[in-house]
């Protein structure tokens, strides 16, 4: 069996990943090839300069009414798994950046840019640049439009004899754009495409196509990342209540449910991999590295680099007594919007941060993203000495935290599957997580870490701070019953070979 799976990120290549599908993309394949199932990966090329390129073919694109030419390379064939890019000017015109931030006019870029992406890889398909292949597994909305192509324009006969698996990573993020009168639209990018707005309109904005359902609705099977994520979509989303289920999207679900397709296989995590050493030293020593290049990246000294070095400096000359709780990740309101609920004496994180002061603990929050949040954990820093709070991502750095934490803090409000607790967990640190989507499926509350809920906002943030002090006071107070849980954390199991035998089961075959 032949899959080819395509995708906007991969982290087996280099600069070439923003959140977890790049862990899934790095990962199952090669546990599929242990399995005899033989996979390429097709990526845009970013412009990343440290790839070994081999030239496999030119590839006229028909795309906004010109006749675009990209390049297909093969850049890596390992253990039954061939690694392909696609070059062409729109992947690396914003130095790189997989995504960009249009404001006022959502997905304007992206959507170009993956809409011709999609164009060329059934280009690829239909000329047999990539040959016998068997399924075709897209991911996420960024790869949406090659089921749409698949589906409804007559010229790919070759990419219509295909099975096609469409993987939903994150419902939050799904695509929309106009139908058209855009120059980011469905029939801008493809003028002579005949459709059936039906099956492919954003249900809220019927004049506008949306993607990431349409990929659910013609793809023949629909992964979900998780057993109980794929529960939480087939209901309504309710944010006043705190609860993130389909976005709208969750009458599709439930039709992709009732007629045999829609399916929920956990992801998975990687058990042998060498992690760096890690002492309180050392990883302050590379806080303070990370810090320089970031400070580096500005012409203007950004105070949140400035307040976290002189916090650093500061640490460096004690010890790390009480408990360390950490976070990595991704600074989203899916990540961390109960942190930032008002409370009495401050935002949540801030009573995390004085509950901790009676722990004699100290925190670290290693991320970034939106504006608004680095600037409130940037606020939250200021005002509280035992928290540092990095802004920006080092995969060195992160790892350490992993190791050398006692707490790992993940108070997602929806959570797709998540990566970051599996990683915690597997270095023996217990995760804090709301009991939401893959989150719920890994964590279980006083045995291998702890859990809160809520029925709304203000009761999950209120449940969040009281779970937080009864973990620190566990591990005050019975340091014996406290190992016992990191242990159990330890010992749980999420092989990506596991997640390959369900694939193989229940979505290929």
């Amino acid at each position: 069996m032949h899959v080819v799976m395509v995708a906007a990120e991969n982290d087996r290549l280099p600069n070439c990943k923003v959140g977890g599908v790049a862990d899934v993309i790095r990962d199952i394949p090669y546990a599929l090839a242990e399995k005899n199932i033989k996979t390429s990966v097709i990526v845009p090329d970013y412009g990343q300069a440290k790839m070994r390129r081999q030239f496999i073919a030119d590839i006229a694109v028909p795309f906004k009414q010109h006749l675009e030419t990209a390049v297909l390379w093969r850049v890596e064939e390992h253990n039954g798994v061939s690694q392909y890019v696609i070059s062409h000017s729109l992947f690396c015109e914003h130095g790189g950046d997989i995504y960009c931030n249009d404001d006022g006019r959502p997905f304007y870029t992206d959507a170009n840019k993956f809409a011709f992406f999609s164009a060329a890889v059934c280009e690829v398909i239909e000329h047999a640049l990539i040959d016998d292949i068997d399924v075709l597994h897209l991911h996420d909305w960024h790869a949406a439009c090659v089921a749409v192509l698949k589906q409804f324009s007559p010229r790919f006969e070759r990419l219509k004899k295909l099975k096609t698996v469409f993987t939903v990573h994150n419902l939050a993020l799904q695509g929309i754009r106009p139908f058209n009168g855009d120059n980011s639209s469905l029939e801008a990018w493809y003028p002579t495409l005949s459709y059936d707005g039906q099956q492919i309109c954003d249900h809220h904005y019927p004049h506008c196509f949306n993607p990431m359902r349409a990929a659910i609705n013609l793809a023949d099977k629909v992964h979900l990342v998780s057993p109980n994520y794929c529960n939480e979509v087939q209901m309504g989303s309710d944010h006043q209540a705190g609860f993130f289920g389909g976005e709208g999207l969750e009458h599709d679900m439930q039709l992709a449910a009732k007629s045999g397709k829609l399916v929920g296989v956990l992801n998975g995590c990687k058990y042998d991999y060498a992690l760096p050493e890690a002492s309180w030293g050392i990883m302050l020593e590379s806080a303070e590295s990370n810090i320089f290049k970031w400070m580096a990246k500005h012409t203007e000294l950004q105070s949140s680099h400035y307040i976290a070095h002189q916090r650093v400096l500061k640490w460096i000359k004690s010890s790390c007594e009480g408990p360390l709780v950490t976070s990595v990740g991704r600074l989203t309101d899916q990540k961390a919007l109960l942190l930032k609920q008002a409370m009495d004496d401050g935002l949540v994180l801030d009573m995390l941060a004085s509950t901790l002061a009676d722990f004699n603990g100290r925190m670290i929050l290693l991320g970034s993203g939106d504006a608004e949040l680095e600037y409130l954990f940037s606020q939250v820093m200021a005002r509280n000495d035992n928290v540092l709070y990095l802004k920006g991502y080092g995969e060195n750095i992160g790892d350490m935290l992993y190791q050398l934490g006692d707490l790992f803090l993940m108070p997602s409000s929806f959570e797709p599957c998540g990566i970051s607790q599996m990683l915690a967990m597997r270095s023996g640190q217990p995760c804090l997580v709301n009991n939401v989507g893959g989150l719920a499926d890994t964590v279980e509350d006083k045995v291998s870490g702890f859990v809160f809920s809520g029925d709304s906002i203000n009761e999950q943030s209120n449940n969040l701070v009281i779970r937080f002090r009864q973990a620190l006071m566990l591990f005050e107070s019975d340091p014996q019953s406290y190992r016992k849980i990191s242990e159990n954390a330890a010992e749980k199991r999420f092989t990506w070979e596991q997640s390959a035998i369900l694939y193989k089961e229940n979505l290929y075959e």
